[in-house]
């Protein structure tokens, strides 16, 4: 499912009367809102959905596939998603 897809499915479970703006703008709040919640607090956790946290990568030592040599990786972070454990039963 990509974003208009699921800007449809809003849509229709808002009744006929919203519009495919307002649930644009719905989608928009709570994309926007979790974002802002895992960089203020590195955390934000949906009950009966899941949790978005902040997972640290730390540097090591990789390699260029292109000419085999070793080079430094540096460190990096990114955001991971842990689904409930109702979201893994409905699966």
């Amino acid at each position: 499912m990509n974003k208009a897809e699921l800007i449809e499915s809003i849509q229709s479970a808002l009744g006929k009367d919203a519009t495919k703006r307002s649930a644009e703008e719905a989608l928009d709040a709570v994309l926007n809102s979790i974002a802002s919640g895992v960089k203020s607090s590195g955390k934000v956790q949906i009950i009966g959905f899941g949790t978005f946290q902040v997972k640290h990568r730390a540097a090591r030592t990789g390699r260029n596939p292109k000419t085999g040599e070793s080079m430094q990786i540096a460190a990096s972070k990114s955001v991971g998603f842990k689904p409930s454990a109702a979201l893994k039963g409905d699966l």
